[in-house]
């Protein structure tokens, strides 16, 4: 589907007016995402347990004080959204961090209900690092995000300029604090999600990428991640603008840090100069606290992975060849289909370096980037 420039909207001053300036923007959609997402939960596909609204709106209740520890300013932030739309806190976390909040959903009710039941995943997303020496001296980073198809209306590029914080340009959804993004100070930040059975009351994702773009240096960035109380597990990159990057497998109960150039490490598959990930765990460690994903579900990530490898074989890297990436229609340009109804929603890169940022909303093969600068 063909589908117009993608949304820019402008946030400025205190967390709390940012908030109000996002959910004043889009009162209706974010409305209708939250109350989708907290369904979505509920139906029990995702989770494995089906339950009440009033179940799942009590868990997110329950992961509120985590938010509130971890970063102030973004439960400020997420109040601000709030107030201005009419949500409760626990239907804005959930609308922010479904993808964390449905690992929570799975392993506390497991425990509660002395069960091991299954969730069903629907995700592919495919993120890379390049680094310099592959990219005439300035590399990048960049993924498509792929979700359930519904949610490709509701993708939106915000630029948050937060008083007394580095500048950023994230890409994201209505309703949520941040998903992929750099900062003016030259950082970036992305993910692929994983399917976690160590769900926690914790912290979601969005809030680590959120607070990953508020620092000034990849090594601040990187404790961001490290320290985060997670609720769910997601795998995290970093890149930044002097060449230095991290593929960081995040589970709440267990995290995996490799660094670009580092070499092979415990079974995180490189070769020299780039990093691809997926949507499976890759060393020991996260895979025994990983759900089992189905074979088709497996099979694609697998799949991604091996060809954003091949893909990134020819050297120098550019943005024209990786553009051509996001759009490669033999595995990573997800169109939808059922059963899943799984589709890239949009892809973004970013240049660190240059301060280089394009973002395509919708599938990457049906649309046109939009280049902008930070």
């Amino acid at each position: 589907m063909k589908r117009d420039k993608i949304r820019v909207v402008e946030l400025s001053g205190t967390a709390y007016e940012m908030g109000q300036q996002h959910g004043t923007a889009y009162p209706q959609e974010i409305r209708r995402y939250a109350h989708e997402r907290v369904e979505l939960v509920a139906a029990g596909q995702w989770t494995g347990h089906k339950l009440t609204t009033d179940q799942v709106l009590t868990l997110a209740e329950e992961c509120i004080p985590a938010h509130e520890a971890y970063s102030p300013d973004l439960m400020a932030e997420t109040r601000g959204l709030a107030d201005a739309t009419g949500l409760t806190l626990g239907e804005a976390i959930i609308a922010s961090g479904f993808t964390d909040f449905i690992d929570t959903v799975h392993n506390v009710y497991n425990q509660r209900q002395a069960t091991t039941l299954t969730a069903q995943p629907i995700d592919d997303c495919t993120a890379f690092i390049v680094a310099d020496e592959i990219a005439d001296g300035a590399g990048f980073f960049g993924q498509t995000w792929d979700m359930h198809d519904t949610a490709t209306e509701f993708v939106i590029l915000l630029n948050c300029k937060q008083t007394d914080m580095p500048e950023a340009l994230i890409f994201t959804t209505v309703g949520c604090v941040g998903q992929i993004g750099m900062n003016s100070a030259g950082i970036a930040v992305g993910i692929n999600n994983l399917m976690g059975a160590d769900g926690q009351v914790g912290v979601t994702w969005p809030f680590v990428v959120r607070k990953v773009l508020q620092q000034d240096n990849i090594d601040d960035a990187l404790a961001c991640i490290t320290d985060a109380d997670l609720a769910g597990a997601h795998n995290f990159l970093l890149f930044d603008k002097t060449g230095r990057g991290y593929n960081i497998e995040a589970m709440p109960t267990h995290q995996h840090i490799t660094e670009l150039g580092s070499g092979l490490s415990n079974g995180i598959v490189r070769q020299s100069g780039s990093i691809v990930h997926t949507n499976h765990c890759l060393v020991p460690e996260t895979i025994a606290v990983a759900q089992e994903r189905p074979p088709e579900s497996q099979t694609s990530s697998e799949t991604r992975l091996t060809r954003g490898y091949e893909l990134l074989e020819q050297h120098p890297v550019t943005i024209d060849k990786l553009i051509d990436l996001t759009r490669d229609p033999q595995a990573i340009c997800v169109q939808s289909k059922p059963p899943f109804h799984v589709e890239s929603c949009g892809a973004a890169i970013m240049r660190p370096k240059t301060g280089d940022f394009w973002a395509v909303w919708g599938l990457p093969s049906e649309n046109e980037y939009e280049h902008f600068t930070i």
